[in-house]
């Protein structure tokens, strides 16, 4: 190589390492302490860090504007997600967020069978290069090895399950003994916790996802024999399984103000337990359609940050934020968990207030019920709106006529504050000549 064909290059090799993610040289160290009175704490580069984390990977200017610190992701592809041109684990390296990285592990109920040796392999090859890809990237917190794969709905008893994911976490801590390996199961259920005991030692965290039972969390893994560190992975409203239904079986969706009463209630009392809690992970930082297109998310599909997200920044951080969503006071209808018949005219109200006397605008919309029900928060389609539902509309009142055919539907109300707040109710009702 001639001397200036040699210039040239180191010319473009320094160009091009400047083009790379801004890593930090060393990773922050993540290790969990554990005190002479048998307290755990999560250590981020020698300091306390407790998770005031999201699930999700959206708003997160939001999250850190209002006191969040962390997200958690679900599946190892996630991490490559481009937010502003850049990967996720970038992003949030700028934004001061740290990354709990779910790397997602085989469902039963999706065809993985924890007995074919051919599988096993493949998955465990899997776990192995993601954290050779990802290890040395300083958002990240600790790995999240699998999500709910023992069945949101199973006993827990099948320990293939646990001893395969021990295994997992051995190639984890071998690959990279510098962060934490954390798995996650659905509920708190004693077989559950028990099973983990006995097959799965490797495991340094244990994640619960719970939502009616979220504020015992702590208290039923306690009781089941659980002395490791632990995390509320994933918590919310009343969960559709958990609440009261119509005689058609439709779930009833508790009021956004009933949300936020959830949410900082179990957040505050989380607080009071921090001998083994290291923190927790709202759900969910965004929007999704799962039952309902505004069951579990915390933002509306067009961007409004809901009366929950209020909440936990009062929890986080000890004060609201400068503007606080509008709340919905009332919702009366005739339709309210009624049977209708085909056709028919009704009034609708509601009210609300904004604690800042906002101008508030006001949508009504009547959708189908979703008949897509999918498990575990598998992707659902999002069920259609019926059009010439609303006569006319203002303010807090509308004119509905019920649709012609007969069959589920909900009526929704969302109110906006025109400064990012919103609020949204709804309720089910049925059209039967």
């Amino acid at each position: 190589m001639t001397p200036l064909k040699r210039h040239l290059f180191h010319v473009m090799l320094s160009a091009s390492l400047l083009c790379q993610p801004a890593l930090a040289a060393t990773p922050p160290a993540v290790a969990i302490r554990q005190d002479d009175k048998g307290n755990f704490t999560l250590l981020r580069d020698g300091e306390p860090y407790l998770i005031h984390g999201a699930g999700g990977s959206s708003h997160l200017k939001d999250l850190v504007k209002y006191g969040g610190n962390s997200i958690r992701t679900w599946g190892i592809d996630s991490l490559d997600e481009k937010i502003d041109g850049k990967p996720l684990l970038d992003y949030c390296q700028e934004l001061g967020i740290t990354v709990t990285a779910g790397i997602w592990i085989g469902h039963q109920r999706h065809g993985f069978d924890y007995s074919d040796e051919t599988q096993l392999k493949k998955q465990r090859d899997m776990v192995r290069e993601a954290v050779r890809k990802y290890r040395g990237h300083p958002a990240l917190l600790m790995w999240g090895l699998g999500n709910e794969m023992e069945g949101p709905e199973s006993d827990g008893k099948d320990t293939r399950i646990w001893k395969e994911l021990n295994v997992l976490a051995a190639i984890v801590k071998e690959e990279d003994p510098g962060h934490p390996v954390m798995t996650v199961i659905a509920g708190a259920a004693e077989s559950k916790v028990k099973g983990i005991l006995g097959n799965y030692p490797n495991i340094d965290v244990l994640g619960v996802n719970a939502y009616a039972g979220a504020s015992g969390a702590i208290r039923a893994v306690k009781q089941a024999g659980w002395k490791k560190p632990f995390v509320l992975t994933e918590f919310g409203p009343q969960g559709h399984w958990e609440v009261s239904k119509t005689s058609w079986n439709a779930p009833i969706e508790p009021t956004s103000r009933n949300k936020a009463a959830s949410y900082y209630a179990t957040l505050s009392l989380l607080a009071e337990n921090t001998d083994i809690c290291l923190g927790s992970y709202v759900f969910l930082w965004g929007q999704k359609q799962e039952v309902t297109s505004t069951w579990y998310g915390m933002f509306l599909s067009s961007g409004e940050k809901l009366p929950t997200v209020d909440a936990v920044c009062r929890a986080w951080t000890g004060k609201w934020p400068d503007n606080r969503a509008p709340r919905i006071t009332t919702f009366e209808t005739p339709l309210k968990e009624a049977t209708v018949a085909p056709g028919q005219t009704v009034t609708v109200t509601a009210a609300a207030e904004d604690p800042e006397s906002d101008t508030m605008t006001w949508e009504w919309s009547v959708c189908e019920e979703s008949i897509d029900r999918r498990s575990g928060g598998d992707a659902e389609a999002a069920p259609p709106a019926v059009s010439g539902s609303i006569v006319s509309q203002e303010n807090g009142a509308a004119t509905i006529k019920t649709p012609v055919k007969p069959g589920n539907y909900r009526l929704f109300v969302i109110v906006r504050d025109g400064k990012g707040g919103a609020s949204a109710d709804n309720t089910p009702f049925r059209v039967a000549r």
